[in-house]
């Protein structure tokens, strides 16, 4: 599980440097040259990568921590013998057992 944290922080540090280079890419509409419109498609195809592999990382996370979860112990309820019954008497309920 440290694992995990410790890759999807990693996978958050990569993704906070690629936003800071990615808004000059991404204000280009039409770009003049063919390198710049590679750049541009290798920039977009990086970011999805970094946010599917985080995606992936996060799902991860959530499955171990569902499997470290206990389950809910069960109620304890109380078993009666067939001879014994419930009376209620105003606001009472005793169990008469024969």
């Amino acid at each position: 599980m440290f694992r995990h944290a410790l890759t999807v922080l990693a996978g958050a540090l990569l993704a906070a440097a690629i936003s800071q280079v990615a808004p000059s890419y991404a204000q280009i509409v039409i770009p003049t040259n063919r390198n710049a419109l590679v750049q541009q498609n290798e920039l977009q195809q990086l970011q999805n990568r970094l946010q599917r592999q985080q995606y992936q990382q996060q799902q991860q996370l959530y499955r171990d921590l569902d499997q470290q979860a206990a389950p809910k112990p069960r109620p304890d309820v109380p078993v009666y013998d067939q001879t014994c019954r419930m009376e209620a008497v105003g606001n009472t309920i005793s169990r008469v057992c024969r």
